[in-house]
């Protein structure tokens, strides 16, 4: 998107609170905004600044539809001194008239106000804005023995991104994964994983960021059969801009077992100690992303890739992505984990 020839920007921060200036691309119309907006956060002082962006900011489009912006939660950038780092800002409403300026500089902060509405239990409530994407939540299926796969995914930020002892890097996270038995009699569900995470996601850079933390996954039975895995790993993330809204995101991953593994005692052999996580991706565009894992000295791992294209552009403004996932090699499924399999499938994700 262009830079905005003529930008309305309004603060949410009083003149001398602010240190970084916000500057977004001019998104061609309400539409072309919902899909996101690219905004500059350029510091214009001569010392590094951690600033994740004023929280709101008013924008013309170019067929003059005058936008609020908000920023979408993300980790704190520290910004060098004449340099500029990139955030993501979505419409929260039409404006008609100027945002007044708040009497505190709201950036780094996530709300401290519930979301409330209405459901079926007459209405719900939950802090959404702690709440952030963590791996894909997805529905595939394939043919034969494929059957179909499922997975919820989230992480949670217990604590605001200004905390102090660095507690707004914190997360908790659960992912779940279910493997449907579709070709068989009832349709049962052959295994699942369950898979709790507590981690802190440190931010280098606008583009990079370390993550040290603890993951469990059991196969959730009793003691006879009951596989459990407990991991300490550490993770680093980096992110690189390819130009025309293209990056590669890569993260090597390594971790230590700790604790019993329940019946499966070698299932180390099969999952090993490191793996590695590549995507190519293009803004609301197409993202192709493969994770290899392994042991190096038996020889024994497994692969797992991703393919997804957002459905928004298409008529009604579809909130899915086409999603087709593949894996090859050991331990897809905690309670079969010595099968070597191959499976391909397709569905939808809700994020990837």
């Amino acid at each position: 998107m262009r830079l905005v020839p003529l930008v309305i920007g309004i603060f949410v921060a009083t003149p001398a609170a602010a240190q970084v200036r916000a500057v977004p691309a001019q998104p061609a119309s309400e539409a072309e905004a919902l899909r996101g907006v690219e905004v500059f956060l350029v510091n214009e002082t001569a010392a590094p600044v951690a600033d994740a962006g004023p929280r709101q900011i008013e924008v013309t489009a170019v067929d003059g539809t005058r936008l609020v912006l908000e920023r979408a939660p993300g980790p704190t950038p520290t910004i060098a001194p004449g340099g500029f780092a990139k955030a993501r800002y979505v419409p929260v409403s039409i404006a008609n008239v100027a945002i007044p300026p708040s009497d505190q500089h709201p950036a780094a902060k996530i709300p401290a106000e519930e979301t409330v509405v209405q459901s079926s239990t007459g209405s719900s409530s939950a802090f959404l804005d702690r709440f952030e994407p963590h791996e894909p939540i997805y529905g595939v299926f394939g043919t034969g023995d494929a059957g179909g796969k499922l997975q919820m995914s989230f992480a949670f930020r217990p604590f605001a991104e200004d905390a102090p002892l660095k507690l707004g890097n914190l997360r908790f996270a659960y992912t779940q994964t279910m493997f449907w038995a579709l070709a068989e009699p009832s349709g049962p569900f052959r295994s699942t994983i369950y898979s709790p995470e507590v981690y802190a996601d440190i931010p280098f850079d606008e583009t990079t960021k370390v993550a040290i933390g603890w993951r469990h996954d059991s196969n959730g039975r009793g003691m006879v059969n009951s596989i459990d895995v407990n991991r300490i790993f550490g993770r680093v993330e980096k992110s690189f801009d390819l130009g025309g809204d293209w990056h590669l995101d890569v993260a090597p991953q390594a971790w230590f077992y700790v604790g019993r593994f329940g019946t499966a005692p070698d299932v180390k052999d099969y999952l090993g100690y490191t793996a590695l996580t590549a995507a190519i991706r293009q803004e609301n565009g197409l993202k192709v992303a493969i994770t290899g894992r392994g042991n190096f000295e038996t020889g024994r791992g497994g692969a797992e890739l991703f393919a997804s294209y957002p459905l928004a552009p298409i008529g009604g403004g579809i909130g899915f992505y086409l999603f087709g996932q593949a894996f090859t090699g050991y331990g897809e499924a905690l309670d079969d984990y010595r099968r070597n399999d191959t499976h391909a499938r397709i569905g939808i994700a809700l994020t990837r």
